[in-house]
Formats: structure tokens, sequence, C-alpha cells
């Protein structure tokens, strides 16, 4: 049979429409509802990283891409900022989210954790946390387990009253509870295993009427599901830890998420069509591509140096625009797969080789129906063999899939050339008239101004409790007359510093994801009066992952002064130092209309030309369409940027890969935040860069015989 033939039979079957309750259950070979054994295919889409406008779209093209659920995380940061306050509104709307699932006939995976990781920061757990007395996270704590049980009863609770699972007749077939404890359970010892059994316990005693996981967890306890993530478990997946639980990979991860000054992970639809197969191949039954559509950490919800642009090279990019071949090639894939679930899910498999680095893994029921899957792992040779009387060519590190184990209906490295597609963004509107802007230049904090005081180097996260990035540390002394040709000398496990003394900027610098502090060692000038030192620390978003959160440490550990005559020094590690939290801007909050009059702001920003901690504000119409929008920053340095009072992220462009280029450059403004006229655009800039040669540009995708696809919403 054609793949013409098994496209038309799929979209036959998913106009029917599914995911509309029934009994959840499982067994060795895959969930079933209702008693029936289904292979479901599962697309990664958080509610937060897109805006409700984008929801429909981005599920309605996952469905067209041949998916049946839509898994997303629960985000308890976001919807507990403060504890027992709930937030449930705008992009944070998690039962419209599910209900959106439910209206397009598709299932939900709701991952609840309530730890996410997810690149998120502070892996999803909210800061508040950090003050709870005695509180250990992810451990056999009960201050912690008291407040994880409290979130996952609210947001299990809220399922059921909505009547969201499929027990009730919704959408949810599937839950989690935790994420990848097994990476740190090592670390809490004896107390780390007591932990998974109780948060196990936990979750199944809410009766939600449907299935939980807990992902790399080999030690998951009856009847909790253990599944795998990554990007090969079809090979490094062990299995569930029972006979009686079905293969499932919670995350297939289609490309890889990206940090400032890293280069972006591309993965290729063929690999990622390979070892599904494989999995496939090997009894699975159930995948998730995380990501499907990654989004967008809007605002400061990224992790420790994660970029604004999230798994930008998923199937669905950035703005919701289907990447090809990815999106298309696994649709097929998909296609082919359903095709044959009867004997993948009833018959009895078996495996043999077909070659040294080849083999067949074969389905097959007393009927007769079967379905074949020969592999060839080998990287440069095209293998050629002898199934069933039939020859077939198996083109290097490619699975090929046999309907009724006689026809080729699916390669995985075979892909429709057609269906190639390129990303282009059309320049609307440049902001080069200098006239259009005004800015505004951030106070520089001295020690006599400061609101906290302290005889110590505070850690920046316990003191800033995440309401900023940015602390001010300052203090002011007197120097000897002989102390010239100073060196200021600053240690720091924060991300980012900015040193001041008397107001004048003193020099930089910054750390990495893979170097956790930094130092800035800059020649000063000190004048026979009262010097006043500032630094600026700055966070990049908070840890996400490892053991022991809780006692993470960022911010200055180390600060001296150094003469030029080498023996006189000056230590200020416990010295009497001034502190405050945030930006004079941010506190007065003039990225908002409502808040623009709060500073006197300057017309002439040639003034202002590579000045520090400097605010620019313009405004613009929206480019005609429905195109997605983007912000071309290529021109400034780092900071964040707000539209209509609603930041679109950190942008980070003077830090360079390894190739020389920024991590990202274009900013995503989601059509929902735009007017059709005057949209205020405001930017904090840190250390420099030019707002005059910035544009706004739309995005759309050029197919490869130069037809522009429309956004489609």
């Amino acid at each position: 049979m054609g793949i013409m033939w098994v496209m038309i039979l799929w979209v036959f079957g998913a106009a029917v429409g599914i995911g509309r309750g029934g009994d959840v259950t499982y067994d060795g070979r895959s969930l079933m509802v209702d008693g029936h054994r289904q292979i479901f295919f599962s697309a990664s889409i958080h509610y937060p990283r897109s805006t409700p406008d984008m929801w429909p779209s981005l599920i309605s093209k996952a469905k067209e891409g041949g998916v049946d659920v839509i898994e997303t995380y629960v985000f308890w940061n976001l919807h507990e900022p403060q504890p027992l306050q709930y937030d449930f509104s705008g992009r944070n709307d998690l039962v419209r989210f599910i209900k959106e699932i439910q209206a397009q006939g598709l299932y939900a995976f709701l991952r609840i954790g309530p730890f996410i990781e997810s690149e998120w920061t502070y892996g999803g757990l909210p800061f508040w946390l950090h003050d709870v007395p005695g509180v250990v996270y992810r451990t056999d704590n009960e201050p912690f387990k008291f407040y994880m049980q409290n979130f996952t009863t609210k947001i299990v609770n809220l399922m059921k009253s909505e009547k969201l699972y499929a027990s009730r007749g919704g959408p949810i077939i599937l839950s989690q509870i935790e994420n990848e404890y097994g990476n740190v359970e090592p670390a809490f010892h004896e107390k780390g295993p007591v932990y998974v059994r109780w948060a196990a316990k936990m979750a199944v005693d809410l009766q939600t009427g449907v299935p939980w996981v807990m992902c790399k967890q080999p030690d998951a306890p009856d009847p909790v599901i253990n599944t795998c993530n990554g990007m090969r478990c079809g090979e490094t997946f062990p299995g569930p830890n029972s006979p009686n639980k079905p293969k499932i990979w919670t995350e297939n991860w289609t490309s890889f998420y990206q940090v400032y000054g890293g280069e972006p992970y591309m993965r290729s639809a063929e690999d990622i069509a390979f070892h599904v197969a494989l999995f496939i191949a090997k009894n699975g039954s159930f995948v998730n591509y995380y990501m499907y559509h990654g989004g967008t950490n809007f605002g400061r919800s990224g992790a420790a140096y994660v970029i604004t642009s999230y798994y930008d090279q998923a199937p669905l990019d950035e703005y919701g625009l289907i990447r090809q071949p990815k999106w298309g090639h696994m649709k097929e894939l998909h296609a082919a797969i359903k095709l044959c679930s009867t004997p993948l899910l009833q018959g009895v498999p078996t495996n043999f080789s077909l070659g040294k680095l080849q083999e067949a893994y074969v389905f097959e029921e007393p009927s007769g129906a079967c379905v074949a899957f020969l592999v060839n792992y080998d990287p440069t040779r095209t293998f050629t063999t002898k199934f069933r009387d039939t020859w077939f060519k198996l083109l290097p590190r490619s699975i090929s899939i046999l309907s009724d184990c006689r026809n080729l209906i699916f390669n995985t490295a075979k892909v429709s050339t057609e269906k190639k597609n390129t990303r282009i963004t059309t320049p609307e509107i440049n902001f080069e008239a200098e006239d259009k802007w005004e800015a505004y230049r951030d106070l520089v904090l001295n020690y006599l101004n400061s609101s906290l005081r302290a005889n110590k180097l505070l850690e920046h996260m316990n003191t800033t409790k995440d309401k900023s990035d940015y602390l001010w540390y300052t203090f002011s002394f007197q120097s000897n007359t002989s102390c010239s040709n100073a060196q200021l000398h600053v240690q720091s496990l924060g991300h980012v510093g900015h040193a001041f003394v008397n107001d004048n900027y003193a020099g930089g610098g910054h750390g990495s994801h893979t170097s956790k502090g930094f130092t800035i060692d800059n020649s000063i000038t000190l004048n026979n009066r009262i010097n006043n030192i500032s630094i600026l620390s700055v966070m990049v978003g908070l840890p996400d992952s490892g053991s022991f959160l809780e006692r993470r440490y960022a911010g200055l550990t180390e600060v001296r002064i150094q003469c030029s005559d080498e023996t006189t020094a000056y230590d200020f590690e416990n010295y009497e130092w001034g502190y405050e939290v945030g930006l004079q801007g941010e506190k007065l909050g003039i990225y908002e209309e409502e808040n623009l009059g709060n500073v006197n702001w300057s017309s002439n920003i040639t003034l202002f030309n590579d000045q520090s901690l400097t605010w620019y504000k313009t405004a613009f119409d929206a480019p005609m369409g429905e195109n997605p929008v983007a912000l071309n920053l290529s021109s400034m340095g780092k900071g964040e940027a707000w539209v209509n009072g609603q930041s679109i992220g950190r942008y980070w462009v003077s830090f360079h890969t390894p190739k020389g280029l920024p991590s990202q450059t274009l900013y995503h403004i989601p059509r929902s935040f735009l007017n059709v006229s005057n949209n205020l655009l405001v930017l904090f800039e840190e250390s420099g860069g030019d707002p005059l040669q910035i544009t706004l540009n739309t995005i759309s995708v050029i197919d490869s015989t130069g037809h522009v696809s429309l956004y489609k919403s």
C-alpha cells in the first residue's frame, strides 16, 4: 500500500474524533481506553509559552500532524505565586487549554510535577518555598511534602471539578508526578526512595481514574509506570520495571534547549523518525515529542542562561509555523504506524538478525496480519536483504516499515524533498528616526541611599526573592592618598556583574551555562574623598535542576581593591554593605503606559550612546496581516523588552556563540499583545546597544518551490 493510501486512512480516522473520555487502564503492551489497546503519539505544547489566541492553531496543527495527545507541564510558580494564592488567568488558564484540547478531539497528558525542570526558572518551584522553615526540596521532608501535596491536590481537584479526566468524560488519560527524580535520588541517600514511594502513593490516592507515570524513575512503585526521557529511548531504555506496564517515552527531544552563548542543536527529521520507529519496534506504544512546539520564555521565566526562544527547531517553531521536513516526516511516520497498529498491539513479536548491523522486528497475528520493521544500523552503507521472498534495499541508518510484512510503506531515511521549507523574515518597520525615541538612565545606587544594610556579602537569590534579576551591592570608603592605579577585583557566582565607581562605569563580566562564576579585574580611579563603589549583580534566570536547590548560592563572594604599591589592599568581604533589590525603572513600572510619567524622559537619545542602565521607549503600529511578528534586536546588548506593558523576554545579543554570532536576535511579539496602532515599546539596556538599528519583522515560510505559506490561525 502506498503512503497516499496510508494518509487517506489516517485522515479519515482522525476526523472521527477521539479524546472524549473513557476508562483508562494499561497492560504490558499499551495504555487502554475502554479496554482497547492504542498506540499514542503525543505533542508537548506548554500553555504559558504561547498565548490563548495561539492555542487553537497549535493544537490543530499537531492534530493534522497525526498526534493523538497534547502534553503539558503544570507550572507551580505561575499558579501559586504566594502560598495559597492562585492564578489561572490569561496564559495561566490551564482549564481553558485542556478544554481546547478536548474540543479538538484529542487526549491530554498532564505532567503535574510539581517540580518540572523544563528549563523554567527554579524548575517551576515558587521561590517562597525557600523561606519555609526547615524545608529541603524533593525529599522525605515534611514542609516540602506538605506544600507539594497541597498544590498537587489543588490541580487534581480542579481537573475533577471541570470533569477533565477521561474517567469523568474528559481528555486527560495520563498524569505525571515528580520529574526525572532518578537523576538526583542518590544525593538524598535513604530518604530518596522513601520520598519516591510517598509521592507515588500520594498521587495514586488522589483517585484521578487514570494512570500515573514517573519519568527516569526505575524504582517507580506499582501502579505508577516508569518511563524514558531522551533522544534514543529505543536504544537506552531497559523497559518498565514490571512486565504488566507499557513502554512509554515521555520526552523524545526534537532538538535541544539553547543557552546564551550556545549554538542551536539541529536534530534531523530522519534521526527522530529512526528512533521513534525503533521504539515502536521494541514494543513501545506511547511517544511524546518534547517539544512539538517550544514557544517563548516570556518575562523572566527562562532558567539560568536559557534563551528566550524555546525549542525553536521543533516541528512547530517558536511562532507556531510548521517546520518542514520535521512536521511532515513525522506525520507520514504516524500514519504508517497507525495503519499497522492492530498487529503491533495484538500480534506475537519476534526479533532476528539480518546481518552484522541489521535486524528485523516482526509482529504477527494468527489471522495472518503482520508488520515488519527492517533495521539498518550502518550509518554509511545501503544493505540489501531478502525478507519473506522479497528483496529490500535498506538505506543507511534507517528503518523500513512493511505492512503485511510485504509492502514498504515508510522508510525513516527517505524524506519527501518537496516538503522542505525555509523561514524568512521581512522587515516591516525600522526605528531609525531619533525623534521617535526617548531615553532615561536608571540610577546608580550609592551606599547612603540603600534600603538594606548588612556587614557581609549577601546571597543574591535569597535577597531578591526572585522579584527582580537585579541586586545592587554598594559601599563607601576613603582610600589612602598613596593608593594610585587601583585595581578593583570582584568575584561572583551570579551570572553578570556591572561595576561603578563614583557613578562611572568601571567594567563588567559574566559567566556562562558551563562556567558558574566569573571575575571582574579592572583599573579604577579613586579620589581623595569618600568613594562610592556600586556593583550591580544580575541573574539570567534561576537554576532549574540538581539536588538541594534551596542551598544554591549566587551573587558576590569576594570584593577587594589593590593599590599599585602592592602592599596596600582593601578587602571588603566583611564590610558594611548597602543593598537594593531591583532597578528604579522596574519599581516605577515605566514599561507600562500609565507609569511613563514617573521619570523624566529625554528626547535627545544621542546623549545616551553607549550608556549603561538605559531605558528606551518608542511607539509603533502593528504590521498588516496575520503573520507572526518579531523584534530584531541585533543592534542591542543585554536587557529586557516590553510591548504594551508585557515582557517579551530577556535579550542578550552581546553574548556570542563560539562561531561569533548571537544566540538569538529575533524576539517574538504575539499578535494578541498588539494594538492596531500606537503600541508602546520599552527596552532596558544594561550595557550599550543602538535602538536606532532595531527593526520590526513579520515571519513566514517559503517551500522548496518558492511558494510562501501564509500563517494559519
